[in-house]
């Protein structure tokens, strides 16, 4: 890959970019953060087959776009430290996780930024500014209102209505006290360095941190989730992965209560309704019905998560943990 270093393109406010430039710290990979902006996009257009971001290019010219396939291929050229316990079944439940946030934690991130008024208007004059450095005045305030105008109406891709808000929400605050108990006893959401799951969970509730109505809730009583989520933005192993023994106690909730309960139904249900070819579905999460658009990517990364469970040679571990927790009927 020669010494040059990499190019990320991404923003302050993209969860997934924050994921990859927390990878690349952690393993200490030379590159360079791009905001994507009105002086990079060309550079950017240059490279991306798809107008999102991030967007990692590599010195010889080629690039990557989506998170989990950008750390999935660096971790092949950069397999130490590993993300991934050594524990086949720890390294199933990490991966688990990072497709959890990814696919639903993204939903309590995108619906606190524009569906409360206070935190629209910071979001899109965040966004604004980093779209146009040193932008002001009218310009500044046309653009801002731009940035609201197209992000608002999307708040019905990730399910996010009045009648979904307390879902949605109550989600988001089972998440921190779930995790503010977990995190009590160690580091990182596996033990003593992060894994792979670390970087899809953190990222998007640093975004919900830097916003003004989560961000407040997360102020007001969970200081163990704001220090793993600082400790993540620029990681350093701390000590070992741990065994399930101890990590099962605190961790059991988490798959039983989000993943379990709320996540994989909701994915199973957004694959069936794809694969019936319906263009919008609805099913029962917590005695109300969730409705939403079909997702056609969230069906793929089910997909991709399910024949990872397959390929696993050993599941001897694995299968009682997935059994117990709910999960396992949503992956075979």
């Amino acid at each position: 890959m020669g010494d040059a270093p990499l190019r990320l393109f991404g923003n302050e406010l993209s969860p997934y970019s924050v994921k990859v430039r927390s990878y690349l710290r952690y393993k200490r990979i030379p590159h360079v953060w791009i905001v994507r902006d009105a002086v990079s996009q060309e550079e950017f257009a240059k490279y991306a087959k798809l107008p999102l971001i991030p967007l990692l290019v590599f010195p010889d010219d080629t690039s990557l776009q989506d998170s989990t396939p950008i750390i999935e291929h660096l971790e092949r050229l950069h397999p130490e430290p590993s993300i991934h316990p050594d524990d086949l079944a720890l390294a199933f439940l990490s991966a688990l996780l990072e497709e959890y946030a990814d696919e639903w934690g993204n939903k309590p991130m995108f619906h606190y930024r524009w569906f409360y008024d206070a935190d629209a208007a910071s979001g899109a004059d965040r966004i604004a500014r980093s779209m146009q450095p040193g932008i002001d005045g009218e310009a500044l305030e046309q653009l801002r209102a731009a940035v609201r105008d197209r992000m608002v109406p999307r708040l019905g891709f990730v399910g996010s209505s009045p009648a979904t808000k307390d879902q949605i929400e109550g989600s988001f605050l089972r998440q921190l006290d779930l995790l503010e108990e977990h995190l009590a006893a160690r580091p990182f959401v596996f033990g003593g360095r992060p894994a792979f799951g670390d970087f899809g969970l953190f990222a998007q509730l640093y975004e919900l941190s830097t916003d003004p109505t989560p961000g407040a809730v997360m102020r007001r009583g969970y200081p163990r989730v704001l220090g793993w989520i600082e400790r993540m933005l620029d990681p350093r192993a701390e000590g070992a992965f741990e065994a399930w023994k101890t990590l099962a106690p605190t961790l059991t909730p988490f798959l039983r209560d989000e993943v379990a309960g709320i996540f994989l139904p909701w994915s199973t249900a957004n694959a069936r309704a794809l694969a019936a070819g319906a263009k919008e579905f609805s099913l029962d999460l917590g005695g109300r019905p969730f409705t939403q658009e079909t997702q056609k990517y969230h069906a793929k990364s089910l997909g991709v998560l399910r024949g990872r469970y397959a390929r696993l040679d050993d599941r001897l571990a694995l299968d009682p943990i997935l059994q117990a927790t709910g999960c396992l009927p949503y992956l075979i």
